[in-house]
């Protein structure tokens, strides 16, 4: 998992996994995959799944990487409190899955909290064979 620097401003966490190194076929099957982790979680809520490509190539001056095939957002909560407003601003978390030709990218902006980022690594890495 790689932690990178987005737009200046952006932790993101990262992971590039190829097709041939993980049993899913397709963005779905992902998605199902990390719904089922969130309901294992403690704390885990699953909220939604944003399907971003569809959502973006419905737009008149939507841009779409030519080697892009598909792109959803899993949107999941692991709050366990809310000890003023500004904590709800940091809710809920998201788990981009972007689909390639030859591989899945999954990534998330860091978390405020430690733990929900060792969640989110963790369910992460279980999409690739070990």
């Amino acid at each position: 998992m790689d932690k990178v620097k987005f737009m200046e401003n952006y932790n993101i966490y990262t992971k590039d996994i190829l097709k041939s190194k993980t049993t899913f076929k397709s963005i779905d099957e992902i998605m199902d995959h990390l719904k089922q982790k969130t309901e294992e979680h403690m704390a885990g809520e699953f909220i939604a799944v944003f399907d971003h490509y569809k959502h973006t190539k419905s737009l008149p001056n939507g841009e779409i990487a030519e080697d892009i095939l598909d792109a959803k957002n899993f949107i999941f909560c692991f709050g366990v409190m809310i000890p003023n407003p500004n904590a709800v601003a940091l809710r809920p978390r998201a788990i981009g899955v972007t689909e390639f030709a030859d591989k899945f990218v999954l990534n998330f902006m860091e978390a405020p909290m430690e733990n929900a980022n060792k969640s989110m690594i963790q369910f992460i890495e279980s999409v690739e064979n070990k």
